[in-house]
């Protein structure tokens, strides 16, 4: 039983977390700052659900994986410039993944979770989760930023 206690208080606590995370959002942080209502209104339920609530896409089911043609990512919340397809790669991980942002288009913070901390990758300019970064991506910077596809749209050039 008190397996099964320490379990659920760490659940509870990991919502407690996304929660705040809402609430600083909510509280305008950020250059845009919507209601949930409007956010719900911009977005299709999958962007909302990862951009808003940080849920993840299934792997390999975002088109944007796949995308080769050369252009820019943009932030699917606000429309931000965020990453470029000259810094993009194919990870294997089933996520469009770029070994670095444009400059100024993207924030973090540590993500805290049941199996350790990870780094999240958010849109600087409204919050919208896109992802984590890890150290396992090529040189030049050893980066792997492993964004949703839901949380991007592609540009072409």
């Amino acid at each position: 039983m008190q397996r099964r206690s320490f379990i659920l208080s760490g659940m509870a606590a990991l919502g407690g977390a996304t929660a705040v995370a809402r609430l600083a959002r909510a509280e305008g942080q950020f250059e845009v700052t919507l209601s949930e209502a409007e956010w719900r209104k911009r977005l299709s339920d999958q962007q909302f659900a990862v951009l808003r609530q940080e849920a993840t896409e299934r792997a390999g089911t975002s088109p944007l994986d796949k995308e080769k043609r050369n252009g820019t990512y943009h932030c699917a919340g606000c429309d931000l410039a965020a990453f470029s397809s000259q810094h993009k790669y194919d990870s294997g991980t089933g996520w469009p993944s770029f070994w670095q942002p444009l400059p100024n288009a993207v924030a973090t913070k540590p993500d805290r979770g049941l199996f350790g901390t990870r780094t999240e990758v958010h849109c600087r300019r409204c919050g919208g989760h896109f992802g984590h970064v890890f150290d396992d991506g090529p040189q030049p910077t050893g980066k792997r930023y492993c964004m949703n596809g839901a949380a991007l749209v592609f540009r072409a050039a």
